[in-house]
């Protein structure tokens, strides 16, 4: 996140504090709507595959068509809600606490490396939905691939930080 937004060097003088904590949580939404969207789409088309559960007429005919509608449904309840949580949990909370939560955000290496390998998947998962051809319109496939792409770059963080890494990281002198 610190890629796009300034971090000022106390908490109290942190500007963009309301941008930032909802892009992070709104971020996180996307992610959390698009992995529970496909999850349950990719589950009832192969049950349907299998004649376990009855055809409806409107069902897209490949699973890719399936992963994007659903990734991009997640996607968008996900914006949504994480707008919602967001207000919720901090209505009423005083300018420094906006600005505490968003500055240790900033300040966290972890939380910067994941977001910056989520917003990288969530731009190659819009191109690749985008240049796809199917039955969805184009801005479906590129809002379904910006959500799974945001999965799939968290996925690709872990696997490089704790996999490839084993959870270490490189000193800071």
């Amino acid at each position: 996140m610190s890629r796009f937004f300034p971090q000022a060097q106390y908490e109290e003088d942190q500007t963009l504090s309301h941008t930032i904590l909802y892009t992070h949580v709104t971020t996180r939404f996307i992610q959390a709507g698009a992995l529970v969207g496909s999850g349950i789409s990719a589950s009832a088309y192969l049950l349907r595959r299998f004649n376990v559960l009855l055809k409806p007429s409107l069902t897209p005919t490949t699973y890719a068509s399936t992963l994007l509608r659903a990734g991009g449904t997640g996607g968008m309840v996900g914006v949504g809600l994480g707008i919602a949580a967001t207000t919720g949990r901090m209505w009423g909370r005083e300018e420094i606490e906006w600005q505490e939560r968003s500055w240790r955000l900033l300040a966290n290496r972890g939380q910067v490396e994941c977001d910056d390998w989520t917003y990288s998947g969530m731009v190659g998962g819009a191109v690749a939905g985008g240049m796809r051809k199917g039955a969805l319109p184009a801005w479906r496939r590129m809002v379904g691939g910006a959500g799974l792409g945001s999965v799939v770059g968290m996925v690709g963080y872990m696997g490089w930080r704790y996999g490839v890494n084993g959870g270490r990281r490189e000193s800071v002198i």
